[in-house]
């Protein structure tokens, strides 16, 4: 099939879409984290937590053959580069001093989501890479500075490379469920104290004294999920994540309509982890959850008390629990902070992918993408030396061990 054989079409609202078309495409990818689901983005579309005011101007990309959907993405029109986590302020600047607009900008992503997976929905390769190309056409034909794909799969960003993007890197931190094995074969955790046991000992001493300072202030936890999340417990972790933000002096990206569609459309993909001092509950943190793929993903916090460690508990150490608990393979702790390899979170390098229409800055950022390159392979290399693992463990080194402080 050639790419004549497709026709595009493109939406101003993802609502506009088949649910059911969108979510088999989705399917089909070896990445297709809840975040792509169709609901998830129409959440953001009609709750307005993504709307074009906020820089979000939804131009859902489509192929069709007939009435068949073959490939699809969600794209955005941006006037700023607010809730993206791959940082192109300097790019805008610099066409700013030569007086150029860099804005509005074509960007396929998911808003305000840093989590890898797919991003371009295909049947196939060829659809994919139709795909990608209807993309850059799409920017030409709207005399758009640039399109950007943030977090992809591998898949991606081979068509992506394919079509002459430029690839950018950047570094986040995920945990995984992997316990030192003697004969090599997969194994999983235990329990928490299995998991420490296959950290280095200063490692463990600080999880140990952070946890204990939780446990001492008299805070504990519980936690649910999914549709035995309560409204009230919903409307808890609203009020605890928009005092977070309006505290740190910003007002925050998601607004409870965006959470209360998710209780309603996605409640399965949810847990919920509440703090309670004396009875009343006092922080909680929310991840995501993929139950076939077996990922947990973190994802947002907020406390109405100040407990010392209180947000390490509440976001890394009753999350990974669960985690093992459960089985859950990995847990993505998002977008940027070297603090989480502290807490066994080791460095990922994820993909993003750039085409610049304008010939002179698509060299200039390729220049730049190269030295940035280097310096994200030597930022890995050093974060290797920090790894707060046991090296050379086998099974029988990793006991859980019952009197160390």
């Amino acid at each position: 099939m050639t790419e004549i054989d497709y026709v595009t079409r493109v939406f101003s609202s993802p609502s506009q879409i088949e649910a059911s078309e969108w979510n088999a495409l989705l399917a089909l990818e070896p990445d297709p984290s809840p975040f792509m689901h169709h609901e998830y983005l129409v959440a953001m579309h009609e709750s307005g937590s993504a709307r074009p005011r906020a820089g979000w101007q939804s131009q859902f990309v489509t192929l069709w053959r007939g009435n068949e959907l073959h490939a699809a993405c969600p794209m955005y029109l941006k006037n700023n580069s607010y809730g993206e986590y791959v940082f192109d302020w300097a790019w805008a600047n610099a066409y700013a001093q030569h007086g150029l607009d860099y804005y509005p900008k074509a960007l396929v992503a998911v808003p305000f989501t840093p989590v890898p997976g797919a991003r371009l929905l295909a049947r196939d390769g060829g659809a994919r890479a139709a795909l990608v190309n209807a993309l850059i056409q799409q920017v030409r034909d709207e005399d758009l500075s640039s399109v950007h794909l943030l977090f992809a799969q591998p898949k991606d960003i081979a068509a992506c490379e394919q079509a002459g993007m430029m690839l950018r890197h950047t570094v986040q931190f995920h945990w995984k469920n992997e316990a030192p094995s003697a004969d090599g074969q997969p194994l999983t955790f235990s329990s928490f104290e299995h998991f420490l046991a296959s950290l280095q000992q200063e490692k463990r001493k600080k999880i140990r004294q952070e946890r204990r300072k939780v446990t001492e202030a008299g805070v504990t936890f519980r936690w649910s999920r999914g549709a035995d999340i309560a409204d009230a417990d919903w409307a808890f972790f609203y009020r605890c994540y928009e005092r977070t933000y309006l505290e740190h002096g910003n007002a925050p990206y998601l607004n409870r309509d965006f959470f209360h569609r998710m209780a309603q459309t996605m409640p399965q993909h949810w847990v919920l982890f509440v703090a309670e001092r004396e009875g009343q509950a006092i922080a909680c943190s929310l991840i995501g959850i993929d139950d076939v793929a077996r990922v947990a993903y973190g994802r947002y916090w907020g406390a109405l008390e100040r407990v010392d460690c209180l947000h390490f508990e509440a976001c890394y150490y009753a999350p990974l629990a669960w985690c093992i608990e459960h089985g859950f393979l990995r847990f993505e702790g998002g977008a940027q902070g070297e603090h989480k390899m502290a807490r066994a979170l080791l460095p990922v390098k994820t993909t993003s992918a750039h085409w610049l229409a304008h010939p002179s800055f698509a060299e200039a950022v390729e220049r730049f993408l190269e030295r940035e390159s280097q310096g994200i392979g030597q930022y890995m290399d050093h974060l290797a030396q920090r790894n707060p693992l046991k090296p050379g463990l086998a099974v029988r080194d990793v006991a859980p061990p019952v009197t160390e402080l």
